[in-house]
Parts: structure tokens; sequence; C-alpha cells
């Protein structure tokens, strides 16, 4: 069955909130392709191409969301590294992490603290070391505070995006790196998965799936939620204004990151 795409906003166009040059869709998800394919844009920005440059320096109009399935792949360097890669400008710069493999493969906690409630989930550090040794230290270093998730989808796909401190899907750390743990991935209600703008691309945006949905493998799943998924059904019952069509929006009730602990 073909497949649904979903890529993050390029801050030259608003990544997030567009849509991203299509793929095919199953007849059962046709509804939600358009949806999906702008849903995840959530980390256009961490790329160097000109297409995902950071709204700080690109006018809305500079690049054509289309680039975005153009923008280059980082391969993992010799001895396990992840590859952190300079990207577009950060929205808001607290540096680059470094990769210890032993320390990066500890399990820990994040837990979200939003206005609306907590969600709490368990990192996938053994199967996407990468990707949660990015997110742990982002929230070590409060990237995430007080930041807004900008997007819930309520057809076809069933998520809340966040991530991004502009709270515009635009934004970005001011690095990328690459895809893990896709193999035989899916997206079942708990999944925590990386938002990108193509194969290699992850920066800080990611989405909260509240509600089993049918995605290609191609966003890294890296960690399942264990409490707060009562929390997301309550934002999801609240609806999206549908500034992005039916179904996609901004939520209706303002959905804001007061900081993130992790455990």
């Amino acid at each position: 069955m073909a497949g649904v795409k979903i890529t993050r906003r390029s801050a030259s166009r608003g990544a997030v909130l567009r849509k991203s040059p299509r793929v095919a869709v199953s007849r059962r998800c046709t509804a939600a392709a358009a949806a999906l394919a702008a849903v995840f844009a959530m980390t256009a920005c961490n790329s160097t191409d000109s297409a995902a440059a950071s709204p700080s320096d690109r006018k809305a109009d500079s690049a054509p969301t289309a680039q975005l399935g153009e923008l280059p792949s980082h391969d993992l360097p010799p001895a396990g590294g992840c590859g952190y890669t300079a990207a577009a400008p950060a929205v808001k710069n607290v540096g680059t992490p470094s990769f210890n493999p032993a320390a990066a493969a500890k399990p820990f906690t994040a837990s979200l603290h939003t206005n609306t409630g907590v969600v709490t989930f368990n990192a996938f550090a053994d199967k996407a070391p990468c990707t949660t040794n990015s997110l742990h230290y982002l929230a070590e270093h409060k990237y995430f505070d007080g930041t807004r998730c900008h997007r819930l989808t309520t057809k076809g796909i069933y998520v809340l995006q966040c991530g991004d401190p502009t709270g515009t899907g635009t934004g970005g750390p001011g690095y990328s790196f690459p895809d893990e743990n896709l193999a035989g991935a899916t997206y079942p209600a708990g999944t925590v998965a990386m938002a990108n703008a193509g194969p290699n691309t992850n920066g800080s945006q990611f989405f909260l799936v509240y509600r089993d949905t049918q995605l290609p493998p191609n966003y890294t799943p890296f960690g399942r939620i264990t409490g707060g998924l009562d929390v997301l059904n309550r934002i999801a019952a609240e609806g999206n204004d549908e500034a992005n069509g039916p179904g996609d929006g901004h939520p209706r009730k303002p959905v804001v990151i007061n900081n993130v602990s992790l455990g």
C-alpha cells in the first residue's frame, strides 16, 4: 500500500503548515494526504539548503517548497558518531550536542509539562541514540521551554506537532542529524517521532500520536508515551482552526510546553 509523506515546513515557505511534494496515498488515507504532507514539516529549517533556511534570514517566498525533496543526506560519520551537522541559524541558540555512545545509550524518560497537562514518554535511547541524545540536550538547555505546539491534525492522521520555539513550524536548533530506527517503523497511538524535511534532516520538531495513524516508515520513532494520552485526546477534542484544510490547523485551544523534565 502506498503511504503518505510527512515533511517539515520549509522556513522559506512556512514548511510545517504547508504541503510538501505529494506522494501516492492509499485510498483509505486519501482524505488525509494533504494534511500529512504538511503536518510533519516540523524541522525544515535544519538543512543548509536554501530551501530550508530559517525565517530569521530568508523571505517567506525565497525558495519553492518542492526543493525540500532535494535536501542532501548526512551520513553517519565513522566510529558511531551522530553527524550533528550545521544547518540554518538556530531560532533559539543553545549550541550543538556532543555524542558519547555510552552516555547516550542510557534510558531516560521525558515529561512535557504543558498548560493542558503532562505528557510523559520513555525515550528509545537504545534504538535512536542520536535522536534521544539531541532531545535530552535541548531539554537540558531549556530549548523547548515556553514553546507552542503549532499543529493538530484530526482527520486521517492524528498527531500534535511541537518543538519549534517560533510556534510556526519553521524553526530549528541550528543543526540536523540522520534518521534512525526506521526499519519496520509504525505509528500507533502513543508514538513520539521526529518530523523532517526529507531523509536525514531531523532537528527539534517532533509529533505525538494520540490515535493509531498510518504513515510510511520515514519518521524516526524515538519514544513511547506512558502517561498523558488523555491529555492529548482532550486537546484533540477541542479541535483546530483548520487553517491548513479540513482537520488540519493550529490547536483551537493553544498548547504550550512550559518545560521538559528528564528522569
